[in-house]
């Protein structure tokens, strides 16, 4: 379980000559008694791990389709507890790796030992907390540590070298590449020195790197994954998947097949 399953998940892929592909959903977004089916489906699509997120009032690294699909959850009635609850009821139905994306306060708020705990017995993997700092990890390390839970650290193209080699140096199950300045939301096109940048991190990690926020078409999957090992695609999926445009989620999601070139 834990970091083992995405290990395993991104290494078949990467063997395969492929690219890692991780769609971003909003839990309880349409209703949390459809989370089973829009997993199973991202999963049958060809996605490696899926990334859920957990609504939250203050979301400030998410831009306006993720904070749009997290008020809707919300006035779904939608809680981490709820969230968990139904991770539970599917555990057993589930192969594909679940990573949680939440923020600190929320897990502050439930109490770590015993989110970490129940993110074990529900099956989570992983998770991705965007707003704690390196400085502070060791709130909550430990006790991830004690289940197996991978803490998936992200780098940012504003982070000195020192502080990128750090990140990479912790990060557990893959190194979330944060592609452009700002929050998360569809881009027409990335900044220059972005090769580099993902190369940059890739000779620096000793796990896989995949590039997240603003990837939201075809192109620019196979454009990152010429550079690293897979894309985090978030906000054009959860748009897709409100619109019930399924098969251009397909589409995205095929894309990470043989893209770009070995590094």
């Amino acid at each position: 379980m834990g970091k083992q399953r995405i290990d395993e998940a991104v290494g078949r892929v990467l063997e395969r000559g492929d690219k890692a592909f991780v769609p971003y959903i909003m839990a309880g977004d349409g209703g949390l008694e459809n989370l089973h089916e829009q997993i199973t489906f991202l999963e049958t699509c060809g996605a490696t791990v899926v990334e859920l997120g957990i609504p939250f009032s203050d979301p400030v690294a998410d831009g306006p389709t993720i904070q749009e699909a997290g008020i809707r959850s919300l006035k779904n009635g939608t809680t981490m507890q709820t969230v968990l609850d139904t991770l539970k009821e599917g555990k057993l139905n589930r192969a594909i790796p679940i990573v949680i994306m939440t923020y600190l306060n929320l897990v502050f708020s439930y109490g770590i030992e015993k989110f970490a705990k129940e993110c074990a017995e529900t099956g989570v993997d992983g998770l991705i907390i965007p707003d704690l700092p390196l400085e502070e990890e060791e709130l909550i390390t430990p006790e991830l540590a004690k289940y197996d839970i991978a803490l998936i650290r992200l780098a940012s193209p504003t982070s000195h070298r020192s502080r990128i080699a750090e990140i990479a140096k912790r990060t557990e199950g893959f190194l979330y590449a944060v592609t452009v300045k700002g929050t998360t939301g569809a881009r027409a096109k990335y900044e220059e020195g972005i090769a580099e940048y993902l190369q940059t991190l890739k000779a620096a990690s000793a796990v896989p790197v995949l590039a997240g926020f603003g990837v939201s078409n075809p192109e620019h999957v196979k454009e990152l994954g010429r550079y690293c090992d897979g894309v985090i695609v978030g906000s054009r999926i959860v748009q897709l998947l409100a619109e019930g445009r399924q098969e251009e989620v397909k589409e995205l999601v095929q894309a990470a097949k043989l893209s770009g070139v070995k590094m």
